[in-house]
Order: C-alpha cells, then sequence, then structure tokens
C-alpha cells in the first residue's frame, strides 16, 4: 500500500469523489459545504490554515484523506474521507494515522472528528485511537423566525464583555474539554445584555449559519432568548441556520423541541491525543512554595512517543 500527499495529477479523483466524501467536521460541513467541492478547496488558499489531504492506493482503490488545522491552534480537525462507500476498506485506519502524523507535525497536541454515533467510521477511529469526549446534536432552526414573541435581548460581544464570558465558557464547559475545546478569545460572538449568562458563537459560511451556545441552567425563558438570538443574526440571506447543542448543555434540547426545530442524529466528539516523550532536559521556572508541580513526560507529538 501507498500513501502520499495529494497533488496535480489526482484531480481526477477529486472529481470522481466529489460527491462521495464524509465530512468530519460538522460545523464546516454546515458553513462550507462538501469538502470536495470549489468552495472546500479554496481552504488551501488560506494562509492562516494548514491543510493536508493524502492518497492510499493498493489493489486498484484509491482512498482519500483531509486534516485541518489553524495556526496557533491547540488542536486538528480531520476534514474528510472518501469515497464513503469503502469506509470498510482494510487501508483505512493506516490513512488516517498519516493524516493524525501530519496533525504532529504541525504542532497539534489532538486531532478532533465528528462522527454520527451509529456510523460504520466510529469502530475504526476508536480502533485507531479516537476516544469520545463529547456528544452533540445539530438542530436546524431555521424556522425560529416564525416566532414573534421575542424582544431584543442581545449585543455584539466586546473586548469588555471578555472576563464574563470566559467565566461562564468555565462553568458550563466540563474541564475534560478545556484542553480540545479550548476558550475563544476573538471569535465572532453575541452575549445577552441582561443577565450576561447567555452566549453564543456564530459560524458563517456560504451555506449556512452555526450557534454554538453557552446558556447557564440558571436562565429563565430561555426560548424567548433563542428565538431573539436567532433574530439578531445579520446578513441571513436565505441561508440554514443551525444550533449545535453538546452534552453539557443537552437540557437545551427540549425547548428546541417545542420551538418546532429539526435534529440531526447525534454525533460523538471523538479525540486522539498526540504526545512524544520529551527525552533532553529543559530548565523550567521556579515554583512558590509550598506550590509543587509534577514532572511531565510528554509533549506534543510526531506520531511517536
Amino acid at each position: 500500500m501507498t500513501i502520499r500527499p495529494l497533488d496535480i495529477l489526482d484531480l481526477p479523483f477529486i472529481h470522481r469523489y466529489r460527491n462521495q466524501a464524509l465530512t468530519l467536521d460538522s460545523l464546516r460541513s454546515l458553513t462550507r459545504g462538501n469538502p470536495l467541492g470549489p468552495v472546500g478547496f479554496m481552504s488551501y488558499l488560506n494562509p492562516a490554515r494548514h491543510v493536508y489531504s493524502a492518497v492510499s492506493q493498493e489493489n486498484g482503490t484509491t482512498l482519500l484523506g483531509g486534516i485541518i488545522h489553524t495556526r496557533d491552534k491547540p488542536f486538528a480537525r480531520l476534514y474528510y474521507v472518501a469515497p464513503i462507500n469503502e469506509l470498510d476498506n482494510p487501508a483505512l485506519p493506516e490513512l488516517i494515522e498519516d493524516l493524525t502524523n501530519q496533525a504532529g507535525v504541525w504542532g497539534a497536541f489532538h486531532v478532533i472528528a465528528d462522527i454520527d454515533q451509529n456510523h460504520l467510521l466510529y469502530p475504526i477511529l476508536r480502533q485507531v485511537g479516537f476516544s469520545v469526549y463529547a456528544w452533540q446534536r445539530i438542530w436546524d432552526i431555521s424556522n425560529l423566525d416564525k416566532q414573534d414573541n421575542s424582544p431584543g435581548d442581545w449585543i455584539n460581544a466586546r473586548s469588555i464583555h471578555q472576563t464574563t464570558i470566559q467565566n461562564l465558557y468555565y462553568q458550563i464547559v466540563p474541564p475534560l474539554m478545556h484542553p480540545v475545546e479550548p476558550f475563544e478569545k476573538n471569535a465572532n460572538g453575541v452575549i445577552c445584555k441582561d443577565d450576561r449568562k447567555c452566549y453564543s458563537l456564530i459560524w458563517s459560511g456560504i451555506y449556512g449559519i452555526v450557534l454554538t451556545p453557552l446558556i447557564h441552567p440558571e436562565v429563565t425563558n430561555v426560548a424567548d432568548k433563542l428565538i431573539s438570538l436567532f433574530r439578531h443574526i445579520p446578513d441571513k440571506r436565505g441561508r440554514p441556520i443551525y444550533m449545535c447543542v453538546r452534552s453539557y448543555q443537552a437540557w437545551l434540547e427540549p425547548v428546541l423541541e417545542d420551538l418546532g426545530a429539526r435534529p440531526s442524529e447525534r454525533q460523538a466528539i471523538m479525540v486522539k491525543h498526540l504526545v512524544r516523550f520529551i527525552h533532553d532536559e529543559q530548565t523550567v521556572p521556579s515554583v512558590p512554595s509550598p506550590v509543587s508541580i509534577q514532572p511531565s513526560g510528554y509533549k506534543q507529538i510526531n506520531g511517536k512517543k
């Protein structure tokens, strides 16, 4: 079996598989569309991102896979594998290993993938070292504009709100998720102006808009606030609107169901940690007494311990 980087001579495979790619980054898929389509391939032109695609060929069968990483982020994301009718191919695990090794070269500490819990690829990802860290469900909330009982509760988040939002993040997001889902300081988001216990990131692209909320369980009139959040989104241009609800915010799902939102299948958020053993001694700053630090023998990986 041969695994190599994608090159210009592989364009026929891209064309052949353009409608047979399984996307493993739900938010990117909903906002940017098919990873093998024209918009998906524009990611290669963005200097702020690393994008790598690999080709596996054996016995006349060709597999494609991709991974994407934003510079200075501690994690990369599996982008896609193709074709979907070859997901039981025995060469697929080695292709995924090659993609995750590339993430280590970029300096990522983790690789993340979203996959439906009953999908054929789920056990394969577990086989190559991925573990479930949380669950999520994508809700289509495009019909919330039919509601008319919501005041204008939301404002665009600014730098003065960062402390409030960060406190909300640490109250809601479990510590297990902090390394793989770090707090986004400069992301496009909105905050509820009344009690400051509601915040949402807004991810937008040519094909859709995705909201990822952080709403404290103490908040009242949640349905009205969600409708108001929907109305606050500027420049919808007829694009579908989605809300990504993680398992640690699952109490929002009955509210969305009552509002008439449409759910997708539940997805696992799967994470693979990339580490390598530190062989060289390194100096570290002294720690004030009585604080002590247990030395760590691991660092970001290159696919090797």
